[in-house]
This record gives C-alpha cells, sequence and structure tokens, in this order.
C-alpha cells in the first residue's frame, strides 16, 4: 500500500505510459493538453463566433478525464504525499541563482522568490505572467499541440511534426534559459 504514498520508478511510470499510449493508439485516440482548452472553448459556445471552435466536443468528452486527472492527482499529491524536499540542489546552480538575486529554494522544488504568492503583488510580475501565457498559448497552438501531446503521443506515434516540434521546445528552452532569462532578472 505504501506504493502509493511514495514517488513512483521511472521504469514503472513509463512502462505505465506506454501502456496508456497503447491504448490511445488502438482506439483511435490522441492525448493532449492543448485540445481540452480547444474542447472548453467549443463547450463554451465558442464555436458560433469562431470556425476553430466549430467542432463536436462531446466526442473529445474522454480527454477532459485528463485535465480532472490531472488536478485531482496535483490536489492529492500536494495534500497527502507532500514531504520535505529532498531534492539536492547543484552549488553551481546556487549560484548562478544567487548571481540573478535569486535565492535557492531551500527545501522546496522552486524558489519563493520565483513562484511564491507575492509575485501576484507586483504589476510588472503579473505582465510577465500573461505575456507567458499569451506566448505559451500561441506556441501550442502554432506548434498544432502542447509538450505533452507531442512528446508522448505524437513520438510514440512516430509523427515527424512532433519530432520537430520537439525539438523546437528544446531549442526554445535553451534559448530562455541561456539568453532570455538572464536579461529579464
Amino acid at each position: 500500500m505504501t506504493i502509493f504514498f511514495q514517488t513512483w520508478p521511472w521504469y514503472l511510470s513509463g512502462f505505465i505510459i506506454g501502456l496508456i499510449m497503447l491504448c490511445l493508439t488502438y482506439f483511435g485516440k490522441y492525448f493532449g493538453m492543448s485540445s481540452n482548452l480547444r474542447t472548453m472553448c467549443s463547450m463554451a459556445g465558442l464555436g458560433k463566433r469562431v470556425s476553430f471552435f466549430d467542432f463536436d466536443w462531446k466526442a473529445q468528452r474522454w480527454n477532459l478525464a485528463v485535465v480532472l486527472g490531472a488536478m485531482l492527482g496535483g490536489f492529492v499529491a500536494v495534500t497527502f504525499m507532500s514531504a520535505p524536499s529532498n531534492v539536492a540542489i547543484n552549488p553551481k546552480t546556487i549560484a548562478q541563482l544567487a548571481a540573478l538575486n535569486i535565492d535557492a529554494p531551500n527545501g522546496k522544488l522552486v524558489p519563493e522568490s520565483l513562484f511564491g504568492m507575492h509575485v501576484f503583488q507586483s504589476p510588472s510580475a503579473i505582465a510577465l505572467l500573461l505575456l507567458g501565457g499569451l506566448l505559451i498559448g500561441f506556441g501550442t497552438r502554432y506548434a498544432g499541440g502542447c509538450t505533452s501531446g507531442h512528446a508522448i503521443s505524437g513520438l510514440s506515434n512516430l509523427q515527424l511534426p512532433s519530432l520537430k516540434a520537439v525539438v523546437g521546445f528544446f531549442i526554445g528552452g535553451l534559448i530562455m534559459t541561456h539568453l532570455i532569462f538572464p536579461l529579464i532578472f
């Protein structure tokens, strides 16, 4: 029973993800979080105004369970499975964060100065979050899906566009980390 209250090893989690992908492929379904946003917009009636959202959203109801499961799983993990973080951060990373005036996480997974609730008190931080959200939404639509859809579903179906998208995601992440992030902070 303790398996439900601890982090699963990568080989078990990866195997289960692989089985799920095989089942989805067998039933002709495609996994991805961003497709749920389109479904929710269609449910809200945007299909009457924008043709992109004009489709039979009821055929995608099953995929909404993915969103609910992600939210429920996050709640369960934080509420019942959270323990003090035992993540060992490389001293070089701590020094690089200090050079950007960012404190080390100290027992948490993310720095409080970047991800704490005080971020919502700063207009510039709120603007940065909104801009980031818009760019992520645009990028998701432009790439034809999100990272989970392309990296998990698209690659497991051997889709060349998904391989190109995943390579683009990594290149974009490297550019952000090494070029843009230091300019912002």
